[in-house]
């Protein structure tokens, strides 16, 4: 139910480092762990919550007021939310709009995750982006068995997500086609048209937006598990190859994807890779990754192309990086981020390669970026 003003305390968020925000629970009941960070969007929280990318994190919002769209079954990246659970400044907003078929409390309890309201998220966001983000532990209980301690043993034992493979745990398990084409008002999806052109999607974690972007295109899409191996996608023949964005660590979801990638790469065949797929993508080019401090998260993140000159405002959602001194010398960088400066693009100088660390399928975000699934397109008929 939407919490009232006099709720009483029934929530708590614990830090790694010892700090705690109580507040007011809501959608499941129960306790979590996870890596706590925070997301500067101002609209699309269902996108952000059903994103597979966010496996294995708890979501903070600073937009304070969220739930006023409430939810529908179009509003979601994914079979089922991978998020862990989310924080809020305010409670719930009551649905006031026309595509709203229940509210977000309720739904967040159908989808099993937890969450908590009525803390300081200036607060806890500035103290993210000083220490960095860290696990913590979220635990609802109306019942009065709110336990601290109990969630700071969940802290002590959960690894982090620095050599964590979770692209297995959100991938497909079999082999799929896709059609369905971007939302366009008033009649919502739509569906490809015939084509001969052909891409393989390796889904590590794949967003349908992203699908329906290229749907959008006039693609022909079949989507492959995290665990296809080169040989997999090149008996299909495909006109070429995009790897998907994911969670988790790409140097561990890299020891058995990075192989078979630097095999696809032999084939000569267009490729293009989005967040996880771009950073595995730089690992079988040579290059290396590392934890960022705390990461980009949110739909306003400003982006140069260098070759342009153009600045993008990008969708992005990721907290490990491609290091920009550890590409060779076929690798040019071709995007940078205007807020800390690390590579956003990269392009293989001799092959029909690239890859960008942001979501230019914009859902939740803007489409400045758009234009890349344009460029993969021309690479593929170049051939």
């Amino acid at each position: 139910m939407p919490i009232t003003p006099d709720a009483p305390l029934d929530a708590a968020l614990v830090l790694a480092d010892g700090t705690i925000f109580q507040g007011h629970g809501l959608g499941r009941r129960g306790d979590v762990v996870g890596e706590i960070v925070f997301n500067t969007a101002m609209t699309g929280y269902q996108e952000i919550l059903s994103d597979p990318s966010y496996a294995g994190q708890l979501i903070t919002f600073t937009f304070p007021h969220i739930g006023n769209v409430g939810a529908n079954d179009e509003d979601i990246e994914a079979g089922t939310c991978h998020a862990r659970g989310l924080v809020l400044r305010a409670p719930i907003t009551d649905p006031a709009n026309y595509r709203a078929s229940d509210h977000l409390d309720r739904w967040l309890e159908g989808q099993g995750l937890i969450g908590i309201a009525g803390i300081d998220t200036r607060r806890l966001t500035r103290h993210l982006r000083e220490h960095g983000a860290q696990t913590a532990a979220l635990g609802y209980h109306p019942n009065g068995d709110l336990d601290l301690a109990r969630l700071k043993t969940m802290i002590d034992a959960w690894p982090g997500l620095v050599g964590m493979d979770l692209a297995s745990d959100v991938s497909c398990r079999q082999r799929y086609t896709f059609d369905e084409t971007i939302w366009q008002y008033p009649g919502g999806y739509g569906r490809r048209q015939q084509t001969d052109r052909h891409v393989v999607a390796i889904d590590y974690g794949i967003k349908r937006n992203i699908l329906r972007s290229l749907a959008s295109l006039g693609t022909k899409l079949t989507i492959l598990p995290a665990s296809a191996s080169a040989d997999d996608v090149l008996a299909l023949d495909p006109d070429g190859i995009f790897l998907s964005n994911g969670p988790g660590d790409p140097a561990a979801t890299g020891r058995f994807a990075v192989p078979q990638i630097q095999k696809l790469l032999q084939s000569g065949k267009p490729i293009f890779g989005i967040c996880l797929g771009h950073q595995m993508l730089a690992l079988a080019l040579g290059a290396t990754t590392e934890k960022m401090k705390f990461g980009h998260h949110g739909a306003n993140h400003p982006v140069k192309d260098l070759e342009t000159g153009k600045v993008e405002i990008t969708s992005q959602n990721h907290g490990f990086a491609v290091r920009g001194d550890s590409l060779p010398d076929n690798v040019e960088v071709t995007h940078v981020s205007l807020f800390d400066g690390s590579l956003e693009g990269l392009a293989v100088r001799d092959r029909p390669v690239f890859s960008v660390q942001y979501h230019p399928e914009a859902a939740p975000g803007p489409e400045d970026s758009a234009y890349l699934f344009d460029r993969f397109i021309q690479l593929i008929e170049r051939q």
